[in-house]
């Protein structure tokens, strides 16, 4: 639904001091938005500046209207003017422009132009357009969850920028869940020199989610302030009462090229050039102080000497400042773990009852439930009624802990990943479990918020940690065909800034799902779909059991040969392992690595000096799989030990077929390790 507004403000209404402050904020962001391209011509710095002139009404509007350390906003990177609104200094944001260790959004690991002051609750946001809408849900849910009737989420972005799916998700998903977001789109009909006619058949791109339950939709001129002032107050009063979102549409004008590598004369005529410099929101703003005497020349002018003064003393100030050191970039990339103290090998101790992996796993996250009631589980299919997910993982979760800690997700695998990230923004206790989709292969969607959320604690230099624990159903054997039988940590630990564990046994499955969830950062956590029920992935789990991150566990000993492994392929190598025992009198060393990253590399380092022969196996394609990572460390770190080439198994360079003699074909078993094994020890 689309609503006017009341006129709180116009230049008549408006009292003196708040004009003159709004003019003092307007000329600050202006000063430093024409300031900003001198850096870059002297060689200092602001390599990335896009300008906000032209946004100015709309800017002022958002930082006016956010409460720091109560509202939460997500400005993007053409939201300098909305930043200084918000009560960011000059100082700051010659910082973030220059990159200096001083900069509050993140020490100079960001791009510049992208200000934040996370402390006061102005998130820093990625280059990758719009993908904070999904944050800003995901911090409305958290509002919403803890009942914070009194605080709202801004997320600003360019109406370009709506042409991404994942806007779509995050506003469906606002609408749907009914969350005290603001939607700001700031319209100034080009994305870099994109007109927006090629992005939507509407012109104006809000049009597109008239059709949204719950949402209003308010039409603003972002050019003027007090019109953009009056679109605000109300968007933010009104998502506040009611708690469901609002998408505020401002339209505006570019008055400069996109950015600095930008020359908008190629793509704009004299005409437009000329026409949205007739429309700079400063310039009518000051005329119409004057013209209906809320100001005089001289007001005016001593506050713009005030503002080029604290201008010029930020730029000196900022020059001295101190740049980033080199070996800070090892600084901030993952948390540190939550540490084991019963348990700091990670080997259970003590009888009782085996369970199966699947029993553990769901044992697992209701007692972590139990322990920490700030912990959440969503994914895809996940809770309804009797049902727990596809393969019963979470089966009587909802029924235990209530549908505002367990609950279902639309099936937007992005938008499971994002709400993730931005709820745990709330505070350091949360702990959200996903299910980033029902089958590992599915998760590819996602890939934008996984990449995303990896690089979070580093951008930000540790001054947010997503405590995310993502669950995939991996692997194959199950006759699954296409989308259903991939194992995909060859892509996925690619990235620093994530653990990857991918247990084999019951026991490993308990204890590392615990020590995930009560870690902070980010872990992805990899299960073997294949031996959920499986009689030989079963153990005895201690209640409390943990396993720590980066500690290997041997399986078998042995002296002739090293089988390196995880997941379901462990299984093959044990059976292999027994087979040369018998028929050919090897004795064949078994390491389940069990965590890929960090990896153990002392375990597998201190089986080599007594085999001195190392087969890596695993699911995944050889080419493009985890096992290069190793075979590559092997190669530089234990040549001398190797009497043999470092020998590699696994699936075949093909996608794994639905027929069961195709998967067979494709995949890994035991008696391929078996012969791979013969052929190295034969070397």
């Amino acid at each position: 639904m689309k609503s006017n507004f009341p006129e709180k403000y116009s230049v008549k209404k408006t009292d003196k001091k708040t004009l003159l402050k709004w003019y003092r904020l307007l000329f600050l962001g202006r000063t430093l938005d024409e300031r900003a391209p001198n850096y870059l011509k002297q060689a200092i710095g602001w390599s990335y500046h896009a300008p906000a002139a032209g946004h100015d009404g709309i800017q002022l509007a958002i930082g006016q209207n956010f409460k720091k350390n109560k509202d939460h906003l997500f400005p993007y990177y053409r939201d300098l003017q909305t930043c200084v609104s918000a009560g960011m200094t000059a100082e700051e944001v010659i910082y973030n422009g220059i990159s200096k260790d001083a900069d509050v959004a993140g020490g100079g690991r960001h791009m510049s132009n992208h200000l934040a002051k996370p402390e006061w609750n102005i998130h820093n946001v990625s280059s990758a357009t719009g993908n904070h809408t999904l944050h800003a849900s995901g911090l409305g849910r958290a509002l919403k969850t803890y009942k914070e009737n009194d605080a709202v989420v801004i997320s600003s972005q360019g109406e370009s920028s709506v042409s991404e799916g994942y806007v779509y998700e995050a506003i469906n998903g606002a609408s749907r869940e009914q969350l005290p977001v603001v939607f700001v789109f700031q319209d100034n009909g080009y994305g870099i020199s994109v007109p927006k006619e090629d992005q939507t058949a509407n012109r104006k791109v809000a049009h597109n989610f008239e059709g949204f339950k719950n949402l209003r939709i308010i039409y603003c001129n972002g050019k003027d302030v007090f019109d953009s002032m009056n679109a605000m107050e109300e968007a933010v009063s009104w998502a506040k009462k009611e708690q469901r979102p609002v998408v505020v549409h401002a339209n505006c004008v570019r008055i400069g090229s996109h950015s600095n590598s930008d020359r908008h004369e190629l793509y704009r005529d004299e005409n437009e050039l000329n026409y949205v410099k007739e429309y700079d929101p400063l310039a009518k703003y000051k005329r119409m102080l004057l013209r209906y005497d809320k100001a005089t020349e001289e007001e005016l002018k001593e506050i713009e000497e005030k503002v080029t003064k604290e201008v010029k003393d930020a730029h000196k100030k900022a020059i001295k400042a101190a740049d980033p050191k080199p070996e800070s970039i090892h600084d901030f990339v993952i948390p540190e773990p939550y540490v084991s103290e019963k348990y700091p090998d990670g080997i259970p101790k003590g009888e009782g009852n085996s369970i199966k992996l699947i029993e553990a796993l769901n044992g697992t996250l209701k007692s972590e439930f139990r322990h920490n009631p700030d912990t959440y589980l969503w994914g895809q299919d996940i809770a309804n009624k009797d049902k727990g997910g596809v393969f019963n993982v979470s089966k009587g979760m909802q029924q235990e802990f209530g549908k505002h800690r367990v609950f279902n997700a639309p099936i937007a695998e992005d938008y499971i990943m994002g709400t993730a990230n931005g709820m745990s923004r709330y505070n350091k206790k949360i702990r959200i479990v996903v299910e980033g989709a029902e089958f590992a292969d599915y998760f590819w969607p996602a890939m934008e918020q996984y990449v995303e959320t990896t690089h979070e604690y580093w951008r930000t230099k540790g001054q947010f940690s997503p405590n995310i624990t993502i669950r995939l159903a991996s692997g194959g054997y199950i006759g699954g065909g296409l989308y259903h039988s991939q194992t995909t940590e060859g892509a996925l630990a690619t990235f620093p800034g994530i653990r990857v564990v991918y247990p084999s046994f019951a026991d490993d499955a308990a204890g590392l799902l615990r020590t995930s969830m009560r870690s902070e950062g980010l872990t992805l956590f990899l299960e073997p779909k294949a031996l959920y029920n499986s009689p030989k992935a079963a153990a005895v789990v201690p209640d409390d059991f943990e396993v720590p991150f980066g500690k290997a566990r041997v399986r078998r000993e042995g002296d002739k040969m090293t089988l390196i492994t995880y997941g379901n392929t462990t299984h093959m190598c044990l059976e292999a392992a027994e087979k040369l025992s018998k028929e050919d009198g090897l004795e064949v060393e078994v390491i389940d690595i069990r965590s890929l990253i960090p990896l153990d590399k002392e375990t597998i380092l201190k089986s080599l000096r007594k085999t001195s022969r190392a087969l890596v196996v695993h699911e995944d394609k050889v080419f493009g799989g985890f096992g290069g990572e190793l075979a590559a460390i092997l190669a530089d770190e234990a040549f001398e030990l190797l009497d043999a080439p470092v020998k590699r198994l696994g699936a075949e360079f093909t996608p794994v077929g639905f027929n069961r003699i195709l998967e067979a074909a494709t995949l890994p078993n035991t008696e391929k390790v078996l012969k791979a094994a013969r052929e190295l020890a034969a070397y």
